[in-house]
């Protein structure tokens, strides 16, 4: 379970809060490779972008259900836009500061938006959030 930090309503989340909370949410669903890209600078669409993978159609969804409910329930935060989901390839979510991108691994190597983007400083996910570590040193 992702800690969500202050209680609901206290304060409104900056651009890189709500990108790591999407890091979160996405890893709770065991996303793979999830990366953290301060586009601003770069781009005038928006300012954090975050890229995921996933193993599955249905685990693509079911990472992109638990970003958008996470940031729903616990922030009150809708997205703008929800493209890809029904189909599992490539879906992404549109927070506007904030756009996240969930694949299935050859799709995110056909489109390559990590090298597209290569410019872009990377924003470090906390360790607390990743599951790949916890699991592989047990």
């Amino acid at each position: 379970m992702v800690s969500t930090g202050p209680q609901k309503g206290q304060y409104s989340l900056n651009s890189k809060e709500k990108a790591v909370l999407c890091a979160a949410y996405a890893l709770e669903k065991k996303a793979l490779n999830v990366r953290i890209l301060q586009v601003r600078e770069l781009s005038s669409i928006t300012d954090f972008m975050l890229i995921a993978s996933g193993t599955s159609d249905r685990q693509v969804q079911a990472v992109v259900e638990s970003v958008r409910l996470g940031l729903k329930k616990n922030h009150q935060i809708s997205p703008i836009a929800l493209e890809g989901v029904k189909e599992g390839r490539w879906a992404l979510i549109d927070y506007g500061d904030v756009m996240v991108h969930i694949f299935q691994q050859p799709v995110r190597e056909f489109y390559d938006l990590d090298g597209l983007w290569s410019e872009a400083p990377e924003v470090d996910v906390p360790e607390k959030y990743g599951w790949e570590r916890k699991t592989s040193s047990r």
